[in-house]
């Protein structure tokens, strides 16, 4: 007990420009919507189980983990652990499996294994990136599809890419003359008003899933509490959990290197962990850190807690009262900023 609660000693006096904060996290919540929907359903999931689990993670990661500025959601790492025993044993079961990694990544961050992904060298960071940019932009192709699984033609696809293609020049170009706003938010808000304003004919985020809902119900998995279920799920757990802190702790090293700084990969392993138990208990699937989103942020400039902590709460809001507005967000949006992070 001694070794957690000096491993959470807050420091507090560190400045917060709040602005880049609240701003940086607004964009980012943006962007978990699609991205959570997209992972709970390639695990054949309920939307409503990846957004649970994109608040619960964000939530509570931005609070306890070892590294602020760093965003966690719901992930297609994890969506592919999990989609085999979602099709044979239900969602149940993927509630107590997610309960079961969260107790082993706990477990590992209290045995300070977090610290050993300091050994691993540049390359393999550098060539995780470049993989994780090579799979953000393949997995945005997607957008120009049709719901039957063809390729777009004609009209829609030429309006899909020059909204893509405009929502990336107002990324790349307004930086250079005002960062008073995060450009990706104002890509947003302006591709949004465009199609509202000449009511334009496009994939929106509401032809993906519905994403209204309530607050994420606390649930105890009703799965039978014996030795056959444990063996069932302790495999998927344990790779989730592996998984998980990987994806997490290369994050983590990537954020430290933009950042300057250096996070404490025990902590967050810990937070991890405790982030799936809770999520695993309020119909979340999991996950751990989010690449994409967190370049989404740190480019942003926010380097505190806050931000991840206003994503999360958004995202929330989003759910439970905003989602008719969310749902008419446009793709192409979203679509041209994942390919800028990538």
């Amino acid at each position: 007990m001694k070794r957690l609660l000096n491993l959470y000693r807050f420091d507090f006096s560190e400045p917060v420009n709040y602005k880049t904060e609240i701003l940086s996290g607004v964009t980012v919540s943006l962007a978990l919507v699609p991205e959570a929907v997209a992972f709970a359903l390639i695990a054949g999931l309920s939307p409503l189980t990846g957004l649970y689990a994109a608040f619960v993670m964000g939530l509570v990661t931005s609070i306890f983990g070892g590294r602020p500025g760093m965003i966690s959601g719901a992930t297609g790492a994890v969506a592919v652990v999990l989609v085999t025993l979602a099709q044979s044993h239900g969602v149940e079961y993927i509630f107590a499996t997610v309960v079961l990694a969260g107790l082993i990544q706990v477990t590992a961050g209290m045995l300070k294994l977090g610290k050993l992904m300091r050994l691993v060298p540049h390359p393999v960071i550098f060539g995780f990136v470049n993989g994780l940019a090579v799979i953000i932009f393949m997995s945005q192709l997607t957008q120009f599809k049709t719901p039957t699984g063809e390729w777009m033609t004609g009209d829609s696809l030429y309006m899909l890419l020059g909204l893509v293609a405009l929502t990336m020049l107002i990324i790349w170009g307004l930086p250079k003359l005002s960062k008073a706003l995060p450009a990706s938010l104002i890509a947003i808000l302006v591709i949004f008003a465009m199609v509202v304003t000449f009511n334009i004919d496009t994939k929106t985020v509401g032809d993906i899933a519905s994403i209204k809902g309530g607050f994420p119900p606390f649930h105890i998995p009703e799965i039978p509490f014996t030795l056959e279920t444990l063996k069932l799920i302790f495999p998927y757990a344990l790779i989730m959990a592996g998984v998980g802190l990987i994806e997490s702790l290369l994050t983590l090293n990537i954020v430290d290197e933009i950042t300057e700084t250096r996070g404490h990969g025990n902590k967050e392993a810990v937070a991890q962990g405790a982030a799936n138990i809770v999520s695993g208990f309020f119909s979340g699937m999991g996950g751990c850190a989010m690449i994409g989103q967190s370049l989404i942020n740190t480019s942003a400039g926010a380097r505190a807690r806050l931000s991840g902590i206003v994503a999360a709460v958004m995202l929330l809001v989003f759910i439970m009262f905003g989602s008719g507005l969310i749902e008419k967000l446009p793709m192409a949006a979203l679509t041209g900023l994942m390919i800028m992070v990538s």
